[in-house]
């Protein structure tokens, strides 16, 4: 390989830094009241992500722009047997902290947690990309060694994130999958077929799981039950509208006192319509599309297969998630408690986030063409 041909991509860097900053400055606001009310501290909240997301995350950056992007490819293997531990981890006892009869985070010693699926999704990515690169077009196009070892090893991870359950991060991940299934030269029908099995059995899922069900029905009539199933988004389309094109102002939502669930994870966005209103939250939006522009152009100048599809994959990733939150809170789509990348509480995936843009800037330096911006 190459010695790196130029600096990190700077527009990249600090479109994410923008988007970073500006979620945990929301965060201070949507989490006050949380924080002062459960532990007498209305910092408490934003503490927590600084300490566990946005330190570790900015450490994970700098590491991950260092090290040679081809370092991932050498040890795929590796990471994919550490994603399908991660993702066991959680069933052990003494190990898994749910809530009810979820299983998606574990904790250390009772002090430090973590959410498994986060890592999974750049764990798996970097596995994915590799085996891709190394079948070529023409292997990945072939029924026996592209479709049906891709719906194998995809297979096993989407099963162990539907026992979880977390179909959220679950679908995400499927998202990405295929994404950079189809750029390494899938073919459309494959690809096609491959998402009309997912929708069947998501909608298999939704059947089987009542909860689920009630919220696909309030996703279609969100008047149905307001003060039951369809609390969340019913509450969540009420601080949207409250918001106008101004806003009520930074820190005076109403919602984030205890009448809007989840303020700091899910809703974030929801509390940023209400406080800065319409034309702060269209920014946010632009923000993201930005994310994914610079994102894909440096995928265009990748080196090599295994760059393009790690770049893209991480774009995917990231892209989607925000659409789907976004969405989910517009009533767009169903909610499903995918969190804003970035934004939202949650100390890994700030982390993670964080840590995959580091591989996108490490590749960013290997650039078959030096940027003109």
């Amino acid at each position: 390989m190459s010695r790196p041909s130029h600096t990190f991509d700077v527009p990249y860097l600090t479109i994410t830094g923008v988007i970073v900053l500006f979620g945990l400055i929301m965060l201070a606001s949507a989490s006050a009241p949380g924080g002062y009310s459960d532990f007498g501290d209305s910092f408490y909240y934003v503490k927590h992500q600084l300490i566990f997301g946005f330190i570790p995350g900015i450490a994970g950056l700098i590491v991950m722009s260092r090290i040679p992007y081809t370092f991932w490819r050498r040890h795929a293997w590796n990471l994919l047997i550490l994603s399908i531990v991660l993702l066991v981890l959680v069933f052990i006892p003494g190990l898994s902290a749910g809530i009810g009869t979820a299983h998606s985070w574990i904790s250390i010693g009772g002090v430090f947690s973590l959410q498994p699926s986060e890592i999974v999704k750049l764990t798996f990515l970097f596995y994915l990309a590799a085996w891709l690169s190394q079948r070529g077009r023409h292997g990945v196009k072939d029924v026996n060694t592209g479709l049906i070892p891709f719906i194998g090893v995809l297979g096993t991870i989407m099963v162990l994130m539907m026992l979880q359950p977390d179909i959220g991060t679950m679908s995400i991940i499927a998202a990405m999958s295929l994404i950079v299934y189809f750029v390494a030269g899938a073919p459309l029908s494959h690809v096609l077929g491959l998402v009309g099995a997912g929708i069947g059995s998501l909608a298999l899922l939704i059947g089987l799981a009542p909860y689920r069900a009630a919220r696909f029905t309030t996703f279609l009539h969100p008047e149905l039950d307001p003060q039951g199933i369809g609390y969340h988004i019913n509450q969540a389309l009420l601080a949207i509208g409250s918001g106008g094109f101004f806003g009520l102002g930074y820190g005076h939502s109403r919602q984030k006192f205890e009448y809007l669930p989840e303020v700091m994870n899910d809703s974030l966005f929801a509390i940023i319509a209400e406080e800065l209103g319409f034309l702060i939250a269209l920014f946010v939006l632009l923000l993201f599309l930005a994310f994914l522009w610079r994102t894909l152009h440096i995928a265009q100048k990748a080196p090599d297969a295994f760059a393009k599809y790690l770049v893209i994959g991480i774009g995917a990733w990231i892209s989607i998630q925000a659409f789907v939150n976004i969405a989910s809170m517009v009533s767009l789509l169903p909610i499903t408690g995918v969190p804003l990348p970035f934004m939202s509480y949650g100390g890994t995936s700030l982390a993670i986030c964080l840590a995959a843009s580091g591989v996108v800037l490490n590749v960013s330096q290997y650039s078959q063409i030096r940027k003109h911006v």
